[in-house]
């Protein structure tokens, strides 16, 4: 499948499996999740909201944040349930204060900056915990619905961190996966490591939680940003290929309402 990688944009455009959209820059993808939120939340007024919340992007937080407290809007009724975190090597949540915990960033990013008087209770900012995967799959399940997932993609095609598994499960199977503890792929620590860690490699966690894509599919509606320069080979490879378990993000293609939103310098870039 090479000849993915040296078709035309308008090619790419046409042929692609996922529903793709331009948008100019980065910056405009982040004003552009922030508000899908508060629309979201403030079209099921006294309805419940739950939304599935990455750590990747996180720069939308701060401005769904101001967009909250400016508009005083009640986030109450609202569910905010993280995909994933790192864990240590014997499957402990990694420590509070680490630079990569998601735990401490969702805080500095978005919950510390919501006025309390608008911010829901503590239970219903939900992650991933080793020993309780159980039962985050059957609260997910408990829900009428969730509302959507905005998120990025590793630059191995994995969602949250349902890397590509190295096991003989079918397609079929991995894409009714749940929540659990699992390793992180090379590609991912390679990856991450270098861009967030200055390529410590040593120090980068091995471990991770992550819901699985039976958790993450459920969405109503699932958008998947891509803006960085590495990720321009797995969006031709998650939208051109077919879908299998060796691009996680390709299982978008059997999704109801999925969106490969992706910046004018990714999408005109030709090899």
């Amino acid at each position: 499948m090479k000849e993915i990688y040296y078709c035309s944009k308008e090619e790419f455009l046409k042929k692609a499996k996922i529903p793709v959209r331009v948008m100019e820059n980065e910056e405009a993808m982040y004003e552009e999740m922030a508000q899908i939120m508060v629309d979201t939340i403030v079209k099921n007024g006294d309805n419940k909201t739950v939304i599935i919340c990455p750590v990747g992007p996180i720069w939308h937080y701060p401005i769904f944040a101001k967009k909250v407290n400016e508009q005083r809007i009640s986030l109450k009724n609202c569910w905010f349930i993280n995909m994933d975190e790192y864990l240590t090597d014997d499957d402990k949540v990694i420590d509070y204060d680490n630079v990569l915990s998601f735990h401490a960033i969702m805080d500095n990013l978005l919950y510390n900056r919501i006025d309390k008087d608008l911010i829901m209770p503590q239970n219903q900012r939900l992650f991933p915990k080793p020993g309780k995967e159980a039962e985050i799959d059957s609260l997910i399940e408990s829900f009428e619905k969730i509302d959507c997932c905005l998120t990025g993609v590793g630059i191995n095609g994995h969602i949250a961190f349902n890397e590509p598994p190295v096991d003989d499960i079918s397609d079929e199977d991995f894409g009714k996966i749940g929540t659990r503890c699992l390793d992180i792929a090379p590609h991912t620590v390679t990856n991450n490591g270098a861009n967030k860690l200055h390529g410590a490699l040593d120090i980068f966690p091995k471990r991770c939680i992550t819901l699985g894509m039976k958790q993450l599919l459920k969405a109503e509606v699932f958008k998947v940003y891509l803006y960085c320069d590495w990720q321009w080979g797995i969006m031709r490879k998650a939208a051109l290929e077919n879908c299998n378990k060796t691009a996680p993000v390709s299982y978008l293609q059997n999704h109801s309402n999925a969106e490969m939103v992706v910046t004018k310098a990714l999408a005109d870039f030709i090899l």
